[in-house]
């Protein structure tokens, strides 16, 4: 595309919440590379609200994951309203194709890497990115003050961020062990933000109920971009293998995921303070506190 005006950009991001966050260093590599171009956004309904304070986004289009032809079409039909000069697709096999482009770059197959070094990859033809591929979510002011108030507006406090749910019953640590971490490293922390959705909240009761600190149950009751400016807030985050960790790194929070069943090479928080710990034959029922704990400690002496 060299020498011809790039302007219009649709990038076709992922579903689920974690996934759709490490697709923004493509949206900041895209951004370098054509730094006066609008980039539309075709992404999940539930992971759409992570692009909102994005100062150069255009149109978020969302869609509901798994929606059926009907509202397949319709999407097809809004999205070739518009002629655009690049459309990059990391979640379909075909869709670019159906669009009206000049250019389409398509996701990466190989199964090699992380998921950011994948979705990159995805970009090679359009030459060189910026050196640093961190990902990045853009927080509006009122998330900030929702999330000071929250907290009791106390900024000097050492909170420790626990996510003590997932979207899956085999990726999640027993609430009893994350309530034995939290009373092991109380002398670390003032205080603990409990967040995760509505599903979460009867676990999170029995952490607060077990904790031995001072507890902030948010499950339930932030939206996204709330949830990660309370993580912005945070010392650390300990989680399952979830968005929130992803959500966690992208505002620059420190991050211990403990896994199971995944695939940690391929999915852990992107960035320089992540660390994870995989369970013993990948049963989180075997994953002892004491193990994380000494994780947790060993990254709080980095961090200090």
């Amino acid at each position: 595309m060299a020498g011809e005006p790039v302007q219009r950009i649709l990038l076709v991001t992922l579903s689920n919440i974690g996934d759709a966050v490490l697709t923004t260093p493509v949206l900041e590599h895209l951004h370098a590379l054509y730094p006066a171009a609008t980039i539309d956004i075709a992404a999940d309904t539930r992971s759409s609200a992570l692009f909102e304070h994005c100062p150069y986004r255009g149109e978020i289009v969302s869609r509901h994951r798994g929606s059926g032809w009907r509202e397949t079409l319709a999407l097809i039909r809004h999205l070739r309203r518009v002629r655009y000069d690049l459309v990059v697709d990391l979640r379909t096999d075909g869709l670019a194709y159906l669009l009206r482009a000049r250019r389409r770059c398509t996701k990466d197959g190989a199964a090699t890497g992380h998921t950011v070094e994948r979705h990159l990859r995805a970009l090679a033809a359009l030459g060189p990115g910026p050196a640093a591929a961190a990902t990045r979510l853009w927080l509006g002011e009122e998330d900030r003050r929702w999330a000071a108030a929250a907290l009791g507006d106390a900024p000097a406090q050492r909170w420790l961020a626990l996510a003590p749910g997932a979207n899956w019953p085999p990726k999640i640590w027993p609430a009893a062990s994350f309530a034995a971490l939290a009373g092991t490293v109380r002398e670390h922390f003032d205080a603990v933000a409990l967040l995760g959705g509505p599903s979460d909240r009867e676990r999170a009761e029995m952490v607060a109920a077990n904790a031995a600190l001072p507890c902030v149950d948010l499950c339930g009751r932030s939206s996204l971009l709330q949830a990660a400016a309370v993580l912005e807030r945070c010392r650390v985050l300990v989680g399952n293998d979830s968005g929130l960790g992803h959500m966690a790194s992208a505002v620059g929070t420190p991050t211990l995921t403990v896994f199971g069943p995944g695939q940690p090479g391929r999915y852990h928080p992107w960035g320089p303070w992540a660390r994870w710990v995989v369970a013993p034959g990948k049963s989180l029922e075997r994953l002892a506190p004491e193990v994380v704990v000494e994780q947790l400690l060993t990254l709080l002496e980095r961090l200090s």
